[in-house]
């Protein structure tokens, strides 16, 4: 009889003290994934910039946070992943933060009606990556001041339905659009990109590591209409109710992103829900598919996104 322990479920009760640490949460919408998550982070005394597209509902969760915890260390950046200025704007406004220790790419949108960004980009794919890709790559050096930086990408275990790496021209159309289809590569593409950007900081003997996490089926109003707001209609109040009967706390659904952040991980690791079908459940190392593995295509990815957001990193 083997006398190996299991070792105890991770809890938010692992998060170590974080005072003097500074993260950068994106998509700190009320009530959803990043709020929850920068909520748990400012209360073990991180120092948290609250990153969204809206000033006035990044307000809303600033003054939630607070309610819970009063000494909250927090600051507000106006920043929308779908336009590439934005994120160019908002990664030099972040240089009075200094060191970043670490940054939770948290926002996103899903199963968006067809929509060409201010550049050219299709809207799914300029929010969950590209956007991403480049303000990961604008807050390097932070990340790489703070000495033991950590760039956590959430992706979805949608990421399993993409057939394909989204490794054509992303300014072209071709065919018919097919909303989902679009976002499980999206959330294949944050595999990708986690890959190859931990690979690159290795290689470059950069002291930040690239994880990624993923929530399970939480209780968001990410999974009608997309963390940054942008509603599907009266279809998402139908999905909304009907999300909240089978799943998850958005609490709950951080914790995966909070062991992500703050736990002792190698790099490339991916954190999900340990629950049936990785649905819901504490959060432990998970795995990915085949093709959220294959080397090749994200190395192609990278060089497609450099070239479409105009930055070569690291």
């Amino acid at each position: 009889m083997s006398d190996t322990k299991q070792a105890p479920a991770w809890t938010v009760a692992d998060i170590p003290d974080l005072s003097g640490r500074t993260v950068v949460v994106t998509g700190p919408t009320l009530g959803g994934l990043g709020h929850h998550t920068a909520l748990e982070l400012a209360r073990k005394g991180a120092y948290v910039v609250l990153a969204g597209r809206t000033l006035s509902k990044v307000d809303d969760t600033v003054s939630a946070i607070r309610a819970e915890v009063p000494g909250a260390q927090l600051e507000t950046l106006q920043l929308d992943l779908a336009s590439l200025d934005s994120v160019r704007e908002a990664a030099a406004a972040a240089a009075v933060f200094g060191p970043i220790d670490v940054l939770v790419n948290n926002a996103g949108v899903m199963g968006t009606s067809y929509s060409r960004t201010e550049d050219g980009l299709e809207l799914q794919m300029a929010t969950n990556h590209f956007g991403p890709f480049l303000l990961t790559g604008l807050l390097l050096p932070q990340l790489a001041a703070s000495g033991e930086g950590r760039v956590v990408s959430v992706s979805s275990n949608m990421h399993q339905f993409a057939r394909k790496a989204p490794l054509a021209d992303p300014k072209t159309k071709k065919g018919r659009y097919a909303r989902w289809r679009v976002y499980s590569q999206s959330k294949l593409a944050n595999l990708l990109f986690t890959a190859e950007l931990d690979r690159r900081l290795r290689a470059a003997k950069k002291p930040v590591v690239a994880v990624a996490a993923h929530p399970g089926f939480a209780g968001t109003h990410l999974v009608a209409n997309g963390q940054t707001g942008r509603s599907s209609g009266g279809l998402a109040s139908i999905l909304n109710g009907t999300v909240r009967g089978i799943s998850q706390s958005p609490a709950a659904g951080a914790w995966p992103s909070l062991m992500a952040a703050t736990d002792d991980l190698p790099g490339n690791t991916y954190v999900g829900p340990s629950g049936l079908q990785q649905m819901t459940g504490t959060p432990r190392i998970v795995g990915r598919t085949k093709l959220a593995r294959d080397e090749d295509a994200a190395r192609k990815l990278w060089e497609i996104s450099e070239e479409t957001v105009g930055l070569r990193y690291p």
